[in-house]
């Protein structure tokens, strides 16, 4: 492997898919080699979400968080081949607006309550995932099932007496399931 997929190679690891030549496997269970569909980058069905805590960085240092499994519905529309929006509503109870362009879709949203301070205060949160489709190499692969990226936390500079926004960035998969 090159250098390039070398990195996308750990990537997908991180957030649990491993590389077999012509191959995805997630969890034990063999996915199959992704096709492009017509070319429009639109992502519409069910997808399972897992944000991987045990790669989880808090404030760029290595630290193990909860990993989090959702499940997703994501219904988007393109206008053209670089530009996509539409909405994700998912079974932990939030939605948020799903955008596309440079090749990378984006889903950001408010996590009330997200950091808790030491006095019993709480903080919300602004959550951004990033992700892109992926082929069993790691390369971008538009109409795949498997896609990857990252799942990035960040609290207000300020919040509970420090001077210091709390970020924690996790590894993130998104497969489709339906």
């Amino acid at each position: 492997m090159g250098t390039a997929t070398t990195g996308i190679a750990r990537v997908l690891s991180l957030i649990g898919a491993a590389i077999v030549p012509g191959l995805v496997v997630s969890a034990g269970v063999a996915i199959g080699e992704a096709h492009a569909s017509d070319g429009s980058p639109a992502i519409n069905g069910t997808f399972v979400a897992v944000s991987n805590g045990d790669w989880a960085q808090t404030n760029e240092s290595y630290h193990d968080e909860a990993t989090v499994r959702v499940t997703w519905t994501i219904a988007t529309t393109c206008s053209d081949t670089s530009t996509c929006s539409g909405t994700v509503t998912t079974d932990a109870g939030w939605s948020a607006p799903i955008t596309y362009s440079a090749g990378l879709w984006k889903v950001r949203r408010d996590v009330p309550d997200w950091e808790r301070c030491a006095d019993g205060t709480t903080v919300a949160g602004q959550q951004l995932y990033k992700f892109q489709p992926m082929d069993n190499t790691g390369h971008v692969l538009v109409g795949s099932d498997v896609l990857g990226g990252d799942d990035t936390t960040v609290g207000a500079s300020g919040a509970c007496g420090v001077n210091r926004p709390l970020v924690i960035k996790m590894p993130f998969r998104l497969q489709r399931i339906g």
